[in-house]
Order: structure tokens, then C-alpha cells, then sequence
């Protein structure tokens, strides 16, 4: 080897790295043990599938009552119309008539229709109807009179608005109490005395004051206060006496709102101040500028030492009002402040026909009581007691089973279950025969049921009370023979005309004058 360290044969040698330490052989990786088995879980047997059209009846039931749940109210609204329209229509088909009051607002509704004064000749020759009561309200009536002249026009828009008033009551009840109990406590209201009361005593002003009523407390209810005193307002045009009742509304808003919205209790208050003064303004200043004689209904208001005039009929009312619609619990709410002025009016007059369950006050006493009802239990069922829980859970029931009982036996939807409500009497088609022989357009002396047939095409008086006025026709119900003969009694009403006897007909006489 050559020093250069060189191959003998010249060729260059391979450089190579100088040797160190021998790496240490790569040592193999243990064998991975192998994975532990994972727990067994024991089987379940799988449940029973449930056959596809089980599934889907299931679910189209469960569909049906989601689409059904909100429009609950309004169904129970719709049967409410339709039960009140049978009961006050059937009523009409049978002269069952209960007083001159439907020809009475007949006649003014006829006027409005017409463009004119409504002048109401039943109330005496060229009587202004708006100095007796304050109720322009009616004149929206008028449109559908048009249209529809008679009665039964009346009679349906009044079923109208009184179902109306039940959907704002069951609505506000099924927020604040659930579906079941909202309902419930709806339908006795619906079927409520007062409210059945009214439809039988034929048409009433009142009838729209009862769902502003109920449309303004749901209102309140729902904290809408500016909502709940805009629905309060056309009461001024209600009645004179629904000022008031506004003015009591309004004052329940502001209590409710004071701690809340203090603007809308000022509000509130400017508007109680408002209605009451507004009242007062009819009372003494409106209604007489329309009457000869001023506000007639003085004569009956009576004073403070009239309260205890005929005290147990008081009491049994007040006692209807808030046993069967509330089972008393309605006290705790002050809602039912809303119910003090019609109280208070009613049961301080000298005339004992507004105290007493009776005629047609005690429908805007209906929805007050109802809600304030459902304010209290919704305020009970979160209370600390458990016994008022419970009696509150059950109450709505009650309140609803009182109602169908009643409805079934003494009230006037019992009737509608009874074949004859549906039948028109022999005695009605004779009279409406004898009453068909009078021309339109002419003058007549009548009294009630016969009134009512002749106030959409006749000018009508009452019997006795044209004064001046010499009727064409005088038609009366003489059954009972309290006029005597009927052409002396003739006579006597208007001395120096001549009558003539045109027909009879179950005791109602038609009289001619023939000079």
C-alpha cells in the first residue's frame, strides 16, 4: 500500500466515514397485548312498533286538536249565536213578544235607515227617541236594516253581539287559567242568567254595551291598558248611565297600571274623570234639549233612603250576580269594581223593576263578573294555600255545571229542546192574517205582540196614545175583555171619529175608522 494509502493498481479508494461505535441493533417492540373484549350489554328486547296507520291516526289527532285549540273560542262564540238567535227569533215567530220595546227601537232603527230623526211615535207623536235614552249606538244597525227591514233584524244583531262578548271572555280565561277551565268558565258565561235574561226580553241598547265591556276587560287583563280604555270609550254612546260604568273601568286600569306605566295610569285617570263628566253633560244637558219634558227618568232614580227599599229582592239579585257566575270568589278581583255604578243606580231607584233578576240590567253585569272571576283564580292558583288551590282548580266546572242546570230548567234555552218552540201557533196565523188586511204605509193605534208586525211598514202609536192624531186602524188584544165593547172603547180615544169592525181573530180586534 502506498503511503498515500492509494490501491496498488492506482485506482482512488472509497472514502468512507471513519469508523466509530457499532450502532445498537434496532430492538423489535414488544407484542401489543391483546384488547381487552369490550362488556357485554344485555339485550332489550325492542318494543312493539306501533302499526303505521295506529301512527297516523295518532297523529292527525294530535294535529286536529292544535289546529282546533286556538279556535276554540270562536266555535263556542258561533254555537252561542246560533242558540240565541233560535231562542229570541222563535219567541218573535210566536208573539211572544215581552213588551212594546222592540217596535220601539224598530221604529228608531227604521229612521236611521232612512236618513231621519229618530222619531219613535210609539213613545207619543213625534217623539225623539234620544230624549228618553242617550243611544245613538243604534243608528249602526241601520245599513243591515236597509237591507233586511223588520224585527228579526234587530233580534240577530242583538244574538250577534251578545256572542260576541263571550270570545274575548274565554279568550282572556283560557290565557290566564288553560284551555280546559277557559273554556269552561266561557261557556258559563255564555250561558249565564243575565245574559239568556236579555235575549228573551226582546232588543235593548245594551246589548252593545256588553261586548265593549268584555272586549276592554281582556284588555286590562292582558296589562294593555291604552287598548283596554279605547274599547271602553264608545259607551258614551251606549247609554247615559255607561259613562259611568267607563269612568269605573277606567279607575280599575289606573290602579292596575301605577306601578308599571304611571303615564298610562294618568291616562286612566283623565279618562274616569272624563266619563263622569260626560255623563252628567247627557244627563242634564243632552237628553233634555231633545225632550219636551226633560229627563223623565228622574221620577224613578230615587235617593240614598231608597236602598233599603225592597232589601231582599236586592240581596237576591246581588246574590245571583255572584254565586251561580263565580262562586263568590270574584270578590278578591278588583275588576268587579266595573259592576258598582249599575248596582249602584239599580238598587238606589224607587222603581222595583230594577231590582230584581228580571228584564234585561243585568247583562253588562255578566262579563264583569265572569273575568273578575278569572283574574282571581289565576291570582289563587299561585297563592300559598292549598286548600284555595284546590277549590279554585275545581271551580270553573262548577260554575259551568250551575249554568247548564239552570239553562236546562228555568232559563230560556230549556225552551229550545221542546218541540212546540219551533211550531208557529194557529193563533198566530189567524192574527197575522187579520193584521195583513191593514195597508202599508198607514197610521194605527196598536199594542204588543200585533205592534211589532206593522212597525217595519206602518206609522204605529201605542194603543190610547196618538193624542191628536186620528189612526186609520186601531188593533188590539181584547181576550181578556178589559176595553169592553171594542167600538165604545173606540170612541172614547177619539171622541168624534167613527170606527168600524174589520175582523177578529183569537180575541185581537182590528178597528177601521170610517170618519
Amino acid at each position: 500500500m502506498s503511503p498515500s494509502g492509494s490501491p496498488p493498481d492506482g485506482t482512488a479508494a472509497p472514502r468512507t466515514a471513519p469508523a466509530g461505535p457499532a450502532a445498537p441493533a434496532p430492538v423489535p417492540a414488544p407484542a401489543s397485548p391483546a384488547e381487552p373484549a369490550a362488556p357485554t350489554v344485555p339485550t332489550v328486547p325492542a318494543a312493539p312498533t306501533v302499526p303505521a296507520a295506529a301512527e297516523a291516526r295518532a297523529g292527525r289527532r294530535a294535529r286536529a286538536a292544535a289546529w282546533a285549540r286556538p279556535r276554540a273560542p270562536y266555535a263556542l262564540t258561533a254555537v252561542l249565536f246560533a242558540v240565541y238567535a233560535a231562542v229570541s227569533v222563535t219567541r218573535h215567530l210566536r208573539m211572544e213578544d215581552a213588551s212594546y220595546d222592540l217596535g220601539i227601537f224598530e221604529q228608531a232603527v227604521r229612521a236611521y235607515a232612512h236618513l231621519r230623526v229618530p222619531v219613535v211615535d210609539l213613545k207619543g207623536p213625534g217623539y225623539n227617541v234620544l230624549g228618553d235614552h242617550f243611544s245613538p249606538v243604534i243608528a249602526l244597525i241601520a245599513p243591515l236594516y236597509r237591507i233586511f227591514p223588520g224585527p228579526v233584524t234587530l233580534l240577530v244583531v242583538q244574538a250577534a253581539l251578545f256572542a260576541l262578548s263571550a270570545l274575548p271572555v274565554t279568550r282572556a280565561s283560557v290565557r290566564l287559567l288553560g284551555q280546559a277551565r277557559g273554556l269552561a268558565l266561557g261557556a258559563a258565561y255564555g250561558l249565564s242568567w243575565g245574559i239568556q235574561r236579555a235575549v228573551e226580553f226582546d232588543f235593548h241598547e245594551i246589548c252593545f254595551a256588553v261586548p265593549l265591556i268584555a272586549f276592554a276587560l281582556e284588555a286590562l287583563l292582558a296589562r294593555r291598558w291604552r287598548a283596554a280604555l279605547a274599547w271602553g270609550l264608545p259607551l258614551l254612546l251606549v247609554k247615559e248611565d255607561q259613562g259611568l260604568t267607563l269612568a269605573a273601568l277606567a279607575l280599575v286600569v289606573a290602579w292596575r297600571a301605577r306601578r308599571t306605566d304611571r303615564r298610562a295610569a294618568r291616562l286612566a285617570l283623565g279618562v274616569a274623570v272624563a266619563g263622569a263628566a260626560v255623563a252628567a253633560l247627557v244627563f242634564t244637558v243632552v237628553i233634555p234639549a231633545f225632550a219636551t219634558d226633560g229627563y223623565t227618568y228622574w221620577q224613578k232614580a230615587g235617593g240614598p233612603g231608597d236602598a233599603l227599599h225592597g232589601l231582599g229582592t236586592k240581596l237576591t239579585t246581588l246574590a245571583w250576580v255572584l254565586v251561580p257566575t263565580s262562586g263568590l270568589l270574584a270578590l278578591r278581583s278588583p275588576l268587579l269594581w266595573v259592576a258598582l255604578p249599575t248596582l249602584g243606580w239599580r238598587f238606589t231607584a224607587a222603581d222595583p223593576n230594577y231590582w230584581s233578576t228580571d228584564f234585561h240590567y243585568s247583562a253588562v253585569l255578566m262579563p264583569v263578573a265572569a273575568l273578575a272571576l278569572a283574574d282571581s283564580l289565576d291570582t289563587v292558583r299561585r297563592g300559598p294555600r292549598p286548600w284555595l288551590r284546590s277549590y279554585a282548580h275545581q271551580l270553573p266546572g262548577a260554575v259551568l255545571a250551575a249554568a247548564l242546570a239552570l239553562s236546562a230548567t228555568v232559563l230560556p234555552v230549556a225552551r229550545l229542546g221542546e218541540r212546540s218552540a219551533y211550531e208557529v201557533p194557529a193563533r198566530v196565523t189567524a192574527v197575522e192574517r187579520l193584521l195583513a188586511r191593514i195597508p202599508d204605509g198607514v197610521s194605527v193605534e196598536a199594542d204588543y205582540p200585533a205592534l211589532t208586525r206593522l212597525t217595519s211598514r206602518c206609522r204605529v202609536f201605542w194603543i190610547g196614545g196618538a193624542g191628536r192624531e186620528r189612526p186609520a186602524y186601531l188593533v188590539f188584544d181584547n181576550a181578556s175583555g178589559w176595553a169592553g165593547d171594542p167600538l165604545r172603547y173606540a170612541g172614547r180615544l177619539h171622541p168624534g171619529s167613527r170606527f168600524a169592525v174589520v175582523g177578529e181573530a183569537y180575541g185581537t180586534v182590528l178597528l177601521e175608522r170610517r170618519l
